[in-house]
């Protein structure tokens, strides 16, 4: 992982009819027991969609999902809207605003980044076997939610993060995110399952340490999960090995809440999880999204 410059936080051109963008942030406050996904994203170079899922006390408070919209101006997100989400840079890769309104929900956030971003290189597994390049932020969310006429307040720790490029989906079959957000820095980590990959061990991985003065890659990052009857993640645990020398890092998880979206092609399991990383608690994130059997091969 390596530095980000600051005119990519703005969308990408697009570079070919299958070309996509996306600005994805997730928050979770667990003080207010409110955890929430917001995502715009960019189609062609000029259509946008968006997808707002937030959970409140342990259930789904809303799923906000609309495709299909022509952007404004697509060279800002202040010029791309859909699904109630609005998006403002205040100073790039330092400061956003975020908004989101839906049916009796509403959500105004200030997006503050405790630490630099840091960029996912072309040379990095994940991003070979994804055909997606990106960065990540650990970021601090504070403001307000209005939920059925009860205002929230809201102070949530999250990541912020950025992700283009012409995934094949005819040959990925899985890819799973997941966020440990602890008070000094963030744990990441992505791994993709291309076709045949899909057993123990066998898929594209990586993972970094988030921090207030920088990233740090994770030479040996692991990923164990326990799925239930219909294949949502239930229990995680990562053991990350940053080099030779060091101990591992470990952490393990429970899932808070979730939920499950039809995505036509695609089935996204969405959940926030609770974490444990050696002795401490935290919130973060654990999502599946996977290529459904019965499009296989469908481009």
């Amino acid at each position: 992982m390596s530095a980000v410059a600051p005119d990519l936080d703005a969308p990408r051109p697009a570079n070919g009819e299958r070309f996509s963008d996306a600005l994805t942030v997730t928050f979770g406050d667990a003080a207010a027991s409110l955890f929430g996904t917001i995502r715009l994203g960019l189609a062609g170079g000029d259509t946008a969609s968006g997808m707002a899922i937030l959970f409140h006390r342990g259930e789904v408070l809303t799923v906000s999902a609309e495709g299909g919209i022509e952007a404004v101006d697509p060279s800002r997100w202040e010029g791309i809207s859909a699904a109630g989400i609005d998006a403002e840079t205040i100073e790039p890769l330092r400061a956003w605003r975020l908004h989101f309104a839906g049916e009796e929900i509403g959500l105004d956030l200030e997006l503050e980044a405790t630490g630099p971003a840091c960029a996912l290189e072309a040379r990095d597994p994940v991003a070979r076997a994804g055909g997606m390049l990106g960065f990540e932020q650990p970021l601090l969310a504070q403001g307000v939610a209005d939920v059925n006429g009860q205002r929230l307040k809201v102070s949530a720790l999250g990541q912020r993060g950025r992700s283009w490029g012409d995934p094949d989906w005819s040959r990925i079959t899985r890819t799973r995110v997941a966020g440990v957000w602890l008070a000094d820095h963030t744990l990441t980590l992505s791994a993709i399952a291309r076709t045949g990959d899909e057993g123990h061990g066998r898929e594209a991985i990586s993972a970094a340490i988030l921090g207030a003065d920088g990233c740090a890659e994770i030479a040996d990052p692991r990923i164990s999960t326990t799925f239930d009857a219909d294949g949502r993640q239930r229990r995680a645990a990562l053991e990350l090995w940053p080099d030779d020398e060091k101990p591992p890092i470990r952490a393990e998880g429970e899932v808070l809440c979730g939920t499950t979206l039809d995505l036509g092609r695609l089935r996204l399991d969405c959940a926030f999880v609770s974490w444990r990383v050696d002795g401490q608690r935290c919130v973060g994130r654990y999502d599946v999204l996977r290529r459904e059997p019965a499009v296989d091969g469908a481009e």
